[in-house]
C-alpha cells in the first residue's frame, strides 16, 4: 500500500531502510546494553556508491574517522555496522584501533573489502568499546533469524522512545526507484550535527560527486534544521548508499530527472529529521518554525534555528503559554538583518503580531492551539523571497530527569 504525493512520489506506508532492492538489515543483543538490542547492520548485495556528512564537533569519534577515511578512499560501502550503548569517542589511539578492528571483523564475516565497511557507534562518551561483545554481535550477522529492518532500527537506539524509518518510491527513466532510511536521535540534537545517526539507502545508480553534493544540500534543509537541546555530540553521521540495483541510467546533476530524485531524497531526510525532533528526550510536542519573507536563504535558516533553539520558546510551548514575546525576542537575536517594523508572527492560523506590533487575539484560543501535539510558529520578515523551516520539540521536566541520570 502506498500513499501518493504530488509529482508521482509515493510514500510507502511501511517503508524501511531495506525497502530499496538489494539491501538487508538486522540487529541483535550482544551484551553492551542490559537487555535491549545493541548491535545492528545494513548490507547491500553489491558495493554501493556512498556519501557521508559528519558532526563538526572537534572531538570526532573514532568510528566516524574510520568511516570517513574509507569513503574518501573507495567511494563505496557495502556493509554498515553500528553499536549502541558505547560511543567509542574520546578513547584515543585504542579507540581508533578498536574501530578498525570492528571494521575488519565485519568485512571478514560478510566477505567484503575492508574499506567497503562503514562503522558507527552511539552511547556513552569516554568508554572503551567492549570488543568481546562487538565480536559476538558480528558473529550474529550470519544468523538469518536476526535479519529484519525492525531489528536494525531498534539496535541503534539509545534514549529514543520509538524507531524512526521511512521510504518513498519514484519513477525515473521508466524504473521504480526507492529511497529508504532509518535514524536514531533523541537528545543532544543541535546539528551540524548531533547525537544523531541516519542511514539512507536507494537502489538507484547515482554518480558519487553528485550524490555527495545532494547529501550536503539535503542535510542543510533537513537534519541541520532540527534541534532538541542545543548540544552537539561527537559521533553524528548521515550516510547514503546507492547500489544501482534498478539498473537505471546513472543519475547526476545533468540528468533531466535529477530534481525528482532530489525531491524523493529530501522527502525521506525531512521525514526522518521530523521524527527525531518529535522524539526529543521528554518531549510531548513537535514544534515547526516556518520563516517566510527573508532577504536570503541563510537569514531564513538562521532565524528559524534561533526560534526553534530558544529554551524560553520551547518551555512556553510545553506550558501552552501563547507568549509571543519570546518568539520575537529570538528573531531579534538571530544576528540576521531584520526590520522589526515589518515582522509578523502567527501561532498556527492565529495572528499575534503584525508589522512589529501586537494584535488583539483570544488568549484562550492561543492556549488551546499550543496544546496540540504539533505546533506551527509562522514568522514573516517581509523582506524578500526566501523561506526555511526548522523543527524541534518542547522542553519538559522529563528532559532534566533523563539527562540528570544518563550514566546511572
Amino acid at each position: 500500500m502506498v500513499a501518493t504525493t504530488e509529482k508521482s512520489i509515493h510514500v510507502l506506508k511501511e517503508g524501511h531502510v531495506t525497502s530499496p532492492n538489494g539491501f538487508s538489515a538486522g540487529g541483535v543483543h550482544c551484551g553492551i546494553r542490559r537487555s535491549k538490542l545493541d548491535f545492528g547492520w545494513i548490507h547491500s548485495n553489491t558495493p554501493a556508491t556512498a556519501a557521508g556528512v559528519y558532526t563538526l564537533n572537534a572531538f570526532q569519534a573514532a568510528p566516524l574517522k574510520v568511516t570517513k577515511e574509507s569513503i574518501e578512499k573507495e567511494k563505496l560501502i557495502q556493509t554498515v555496522v553500528v553499536n549502541s550503548g558505547v560511543a567509542n569517542a574520546v578513547t584515543g589511539k585504542q579507540g581508533y584501533a578498536d574501530a578498525l578492528e570492528m571494521q575488519k571483523l565485519a568485512a571478514e564475516k560478510m566477505g567484503v573489502d575492508v574499506d567497503h565497511v562503514a562503522v558507527s557507534s552511539t552511547g556513552l562518551i569516554g568508554v572503551p568499546l567492549p570488543m568481546e561483545k562487538i565480536h559476538t554481535g558480528i558473529q550474529s550477522m550470519e544468523n538469518p533469524d536476526c535479519y529484519s529492518a525492525e531489528n536494525f532500527e531498534k539496535a541503534i537506539l539509545t534514549t529514543d522512545t520509538v524507531t524512526k524509518h521511512m521510504a518513498v518510491q519514484v519513477e525515473i527513466d521508466g524504473k521504480t526507484i526507492t529511497v529508504g532510511g532509518a535514524a536514531k536521535g533523541s537528545g543532544m540534537i543541535q546539528p551540524n550535527m548531533a547525537t544523531m545517526l541516519s542511514f539512507i539507502t536507494t537502489d538507484a545508480a547515482v554518480e558519487h560527486d553528485s550524490l555527495q553534493q545532494a547529501l550536503k544540500d539535503v542535510t542543510n534543509k533537513s537534519f541541520n534544521m532540527i534541534t532538541v537541546d542545543g548540544d552537539c555530540s561527537t559521533n553524528d553521521t548521515v550516510l547514503v548508499l546507492a547500489n544501482g540495483q534498478q539498473n537505471n541510467e546513472i543519475l547526476n546533476k545533468s540528468h533531466p530527472q535529477w530534481p525528482l530524485f532530489l525531491e524523493a531524497f529530501q522527502l525521506v531526510s525531512e521525514g526522518l529529521a521530523k521524527l527525531i525532533a518529535r522524539d526529543g528526550e521528554g518531549a510531548t510536542k513537535l514544534i515547526e518554525v516556518n520563516v517566510k519573507g527573508a532577504s536570503t536563504e541563510v537569514a531564513a535558516r538562521q532565524v528559524a534555528k534561533a526560534v526553534i533553539s530558544s529554551n524560553l520558546v520551547k518551555t512556553a510551548v510545553y506550558g501552552a503559554d501563547p507568549n509571543w514575546g519570546r518568539i520575537v525576542c529570538a528573531v531579534g537575536y538571530s544576528e540576521q538583518p531584520i526590520d522589526p517594523d515589518k515582522v509578523s508572527v502567527s501561532l498556527g492560523d492565529i495572528d499575534v503580531v503584525e508589522d512589529g506590533l501586537p494584535l488583539d487575539f483570544d488568549e484562550i484560543e492561543g492556549k488551546q492551539y499550543l496544546e496540540n501535539e504539533t505546533v506551527q510558529l509562522v514568522i514573516n520578515l517581509k523582506d524578500g523571497p526566501y523561506e526555511a523551516t526548522a523543527w524541534g520539540c518542547d522542553l519538559t521536566y522529563d528532559y532534566v530527569k533523563i539527562n540528570a541520570s544518563y550514566r546511572t
